[in-house]
């Protein structure tokens, strides 16, 4: 494949919204599953279940994505696209 043909079928124009939490991948087995996150601030950072971020405290991760708690509420942030 051509570079170009490579960058096109790899690349998606705004799958990534900016000024938001993400979930950019989960990896390890599924006792000790970690993630990483895309922060509000542009900062991407390793998580595991207890971690706490500026959004909330992680609660759960999964092949998916992550649960988050924050104020009480508990929400799900899935991998884009997946």
């Amino acid at each position: 494949m051509s570079n170009a043909k490579v960058q096109s079928a790899a690349t998606q124009r705004g799958a990534l919204k900016k000024n938001s939490v993400l979930v950019l991948g989960v990896f390890g087995p599924k006792a000790d599953m970690r993630a990483l996150m895309r922060l509000s601030s542009g900062r991407v950072k390793e998580v595991k279940p207890g971690s706490r971020v500026a959004s909330g405290t992680v609660i759960a991760i999964d092949e998916h994505g992550i649960m988050l708690r924050q104020s009480g509420q508990t929400r799900r942030i899935a991998i884009p696209g997946g």
